[in-house]
């Protein structure tokens, strides 16, 4: 039962936060137009990495949503430094996991997460500027980027917002959250306190383990928090904590695949060496100068032990975030598969998708080619079906650009 209280305790702890940030997610989405951010990343120079570190910083997409949101951006003509900076600003943070930080890290981590995502997004960069100084992308066939559905007005937008965050969001970070909940119940559970006081006097050395472990392993940032919470109340240190709260969402194997074919392997190089590199390097400085008592661990330990501990509105806001993630599960992974087909559609498989927006980037990008008249994506089973006349080639570029496959 402990396990269970544990697993409960941090979903109340965190279901306010997390539906105030979706919430906010949905509104940016439905009031702030794409376009915008496509032409404040189009030109070269400091000013556009640093707008894209800006606009990624809120935005609330994990690593496999950012991929092809960034390859889109590269096809308008992002530079290579504005995209990188965007890539490694994105998945690190957003609106969601900074009210999540907040609710189970305390406002310390809150501050320092967004501040270390534009710092060390502006240093890539600005490294990959210089490494291929002058170039604003390849003007290629525009492809619309992170748009919301068109709304004819205020009510229409009202309801596209409540969609994308309450439906797509959870959705998109549903499954990871769930695994981060579990894992960090696991380890509070079954981890002896004190465990990892072994690294005590080893502050580098536990960092690189963690940059070891998280690489590889996918997180997105609001499924690291309960983790990294965990971590630290059996005796791992803020700072290499916050190593799996930055390189954990921002650096994982598919992202660095992706990089090094869209941008180069030089790009890649630097994306990966400034999230790892950064990371340990503020996490050093947390440990070495900031006081302990910023991390108010303390105060959270007894919330996530042997008892229940829930207050009447965590508790409705903990039900209302479970019927969404099991409508969201049901939703991924129920196929809605395509039956006979058409004269003029043509049904292909899209592999490689993971979350609502990876869905949503493939239906707009291949319906922008010409001769196509709607696309469906079906998410479970990838089967994309594209209503038109258009050149197979075309559809094959489109989605082999996004960092997909096609069968």
């Amino acid at each position: 039962m402990e396990f269970i209280y544990s697993l409960i305790n941090m979903l109340a702890e965190m279901a306010p936060y997390l539906l105030l940030g979706f919430g906010i997610a949905g509104l940016l989405y439905a009031f702030v137009p794409g376009k915008f951010y496509q032409n404040h990343l189009s030109r070269a120079g400091a000013g556009s990495v640093i707008k894209a570190a800006l606009i990624g910083v809120p935005l609330p997409l994990c690593s496999c949503g950012v991929l092809p949101t960034a390859v889109s951006l590269r096809r308008n003509g992002a530079s290579r430094g504005a995209t990188t900076s965007f890539l490694i600003a994105t998945p690190q943070t957003g609106i969601d996991s900074i009210a999540a930080t907040y609710s189970l890290l305390g406002p310390a981590f809150a501050i320092i997460r967004p501040l270390a995502a534009l710092i060390t997004a502006f240093i890539g960069g600005m490294l990959v500027n210089k490494e291929d100084p002058g170039n604003t992308g390849d003007m290629d066939q525009p492809v619309d980027t992170i748009d919301a559905p068109s709304a004819a007005g205020f009510r229409s937008k009202i309801l596209g917002a409540l969609q994308y965050g309450y439906v797509d969001m959870v959705q998109n970070i549903g499954k990871w959250l769930i695994i981060g909940l579990v894992i960090a119940a696991a380890i509070t559970v079954f981890i002896p306190d004190g465990f990892f006081t072994f690294f005590a006097g080893y502050p580098l050395l536990s960092m690189i383990a963690v940059v070891i472990i998280a690489v590889p392993m996918y997180v997105c940032s609001t499924g690291s928090i309960p983790i990294a919470l965990s971590l630290m109340l059996k005796g791992l240190s803020p700072g290499a904590a916050f190593v799996l709260l930055m390189a954990g969402p921002a650096a994982n194997f598919a992202s660095i695949i992706i990089v090094g074919k869209s941008l180069g392997k030089k790009a890649a190089a630097i994306y990966l060496g400034t999230i790892i590199l950064g990371a340990i390097a503020i996490g050093m400085i947390i440990d070495m100068f900031m006081p302990r008592g910023w991390f108010p661990m303390s105060m959270v330990a007894g919330t996530t032990h042997c008892h229940l501990n829930v207050g009447l509105f965590p508790g409705l806001c903990s039900l209302l975030l479970i019927i969404l993630l099991i409508n969201a599960l049901i939703r991924r992974y129920t196929s809605n598969r395509t039956k006979a087909m058409d004269k003029g559609v043509i049904k292909i498989t899209v592999k490689g998708m993971s979350c609502g927006h990876c869905k949503a980037m493939v239906e707009k990008n291949l319906g922008n080619l010409p001769g196509v008249e709607s696309v469906t994506v079906d998410l479970a089973s990838g089967e994309t079906v594209i209503k038109g006349e258009t050149d197979l080639s075309a559809i094959r570029e489109v989605i082999n650009d996004l960092g997909f496959s096609m069968d």
